[in-house]
């Protein structure tokens, strides 16, 4: 394999970008709203595990009150 000039390199990764299929904006909109959701849905899960199994804990062990 020989070595490119950093010129040739340059061009390759311009060629590769341009068959790149970038998303289009509502994509991208709708994309990142989703992901905001599920971190939110998956938050609210994890703290409700949390505490249920928090409270578990505490009942076991005698210090729940």
């Amino acid at each position: 394999m020989s070595k490119t000039s950093p010129a040739q390199f340059v061009r390759q990764v311009r060629q590769e970008v341009s068959k790149v299929t970038w998303p289009a904006r509502k994509e991208t909109m709708i994309t990142t709203v989703m992901v905001f959701i599920m971190a939110s849905v998956m938050a609210a899960f994890f703290f409700l595990v949390d505490l249920g199994l928090s409270n578990i804990v505490s009942l076991i062990l005698g210090l729940g009150g």
